[in-house]
């Protein structure tokens, strides 16, 4: 566990003193995110911030390389380089968007190039994870790895409106995925703990912990393109490199459910972004658009509506990131009675806090800061 807390740590403080010069290089190359009339936010910010994450990636998989405790996983495998090289292939794709406004069938290219070439290099769906069902092709796997990794890029994309919203949300998921793939990892072996899920977990942690002191509130840069599909691809392999390695029925307390966390809980740790990404597609569908047609009603416009402030919608899209990802855990550690009690107190708070925003924004005197950073 300390060696992923290490690699954490190396991933955050790269990423943390590097986006002030990020920052930068996006102001004099242009790079900006202009204010339109679908936007949240109110003054012309630069973005680009995904490329000081990837190289806070990039610094902490290096290192991790030179780790003996996981040095083993980058020779005898070449999934990590793998995913490294997607990686690069998503941010120098979103870069290119932060600065020309790409069209989505050239994004979706992009991103459908990424997937196959974690595919190529075998970070793909061999089996299902409900009792170890095989993909019934090698066809069947690449497509359905390629959907996993563009609808995983798409919906981080899809949620990244508020400031400190996708960074915190994919902080705390990728937490609570982190201990899942951990723990896995403990219960199939006794000697050997590296796990390719948790270092790339880890990594992601770290990225998004290192952006985000400059991403709240208010922004001083966005993460743009380069760093939601970045997120999403990372989240993605480590889904699939969870996915048929191990048996999540040998978790004690696990039983039935365990069968099922390898499907539920990457789900549940983008529950927000999948359910926004969901809506987006179905409502702009069912209106004769694009799915990729831009638009303001996604949940953060829908909780600023209802009354809520900027920050107080991040708080609860990250409640309910707590709440879904954690209590899909709490099954694994706790008696189901008690993780009943749990989800519906815990439910209860989010929708409360949800549906009565004037409750639990702050008061009308307290106004939100200015905007010094022009």
């Amino acid at each position: 566990m300390r060696v992923y807390l290490f690699i954490l740590l190396v991933a955050a403080a790269v990423t943390y003193l590097l986006t002030p010069a990020v920052r930068l290089v996006a102001r004099r190359a242009g790079a900006m995110t202009a204010v339109r009339e679908r936007d949240v936010h109110d003054t012309v910010t630069p973005r680009l911030g995904g490329v000081a994450m990837f190289v806070g990636i990039v610094a902490a998989l290096l290192v991790a390389g030179n780790v003996p405790f996981l040095e083993g996983l980058f020779r005898d495998s070449r999934q990590p380089w793998a995913v490294l090289a997607a990686a690069g292939v998503v941010c120098l794709l979103g870069a290119a968007d932060d600065k020309w406004d790409l069209d989505w069938v050239t994004k979706l290219a992009g991103q459908v190039l990424a997937a196959l070439l974690l595919a190529w290099q075998g970070v793909s769906l061999v089996t299902l994870p409900i009792g170890g069902v095989t993909v019934l092709s090698g066809r069947s796997a690449l497509i359905l790895t390629v959907l996993v990794v563009v609808v995983a890029m798409n919906a981080v994309n899809f949620v990244d409106g508020l400031d400190g919203l996708a960074a915190g949300v994919m902080a705390i998921g990728g937490t609570a995925f982190f201990l899942y793939a951990y723990t896995l990892t403990r219960s199939a072996s006794t000697t050997d703990y590296s796990s390719l899920a948790a270092l790339l977990t880890a990594v992601m942690i770290g990225a998004c912990v290192g952006f985000l002191p400059h991403n709240l509130t208010r922004a001083r840069i966005f993460m743009g393109d380069s760093g939601s599909m970045l997120l999403g691809l990372l989240l993605a392999a480590s889904t699939i490199a969870v996915t048929g390695q191990v048996d999540p029925a040998r978790l004690s307390g696990a039983d039935m459910l365990g069968q099922f966390l390898p499907i539920l809980l990457p789900i549940g740790v983008m529950i927000v972004p999948f359910l926004d990404f969901g809506l987006a597609v179905i409502r702009r569908i069912g209106s004769g658009r694009s799915p990729f047609h831009a638009d303001k009603a996604h949940l953060h416009h829908r909780l600023l509506r209802l009354g809520h402030s900027k920050r107080g919608a991040v708080i609860i899209m990250y409640v309910w990131t707590v709440v879904i990802s954690v209590g899909l855990l709490l099954p694994l550690v706790l008696p189901m009675r008690t993780v009943l009690v749990l989800w519906t107190g815990s439910l209860l708070l989010a929708v409360l806090m949800t549906l009565d925003p004037m409750r639990w924004r702050r008061p009308h005197h307290q106004k939100e800061p200015a905007d010094d950073r022009l």
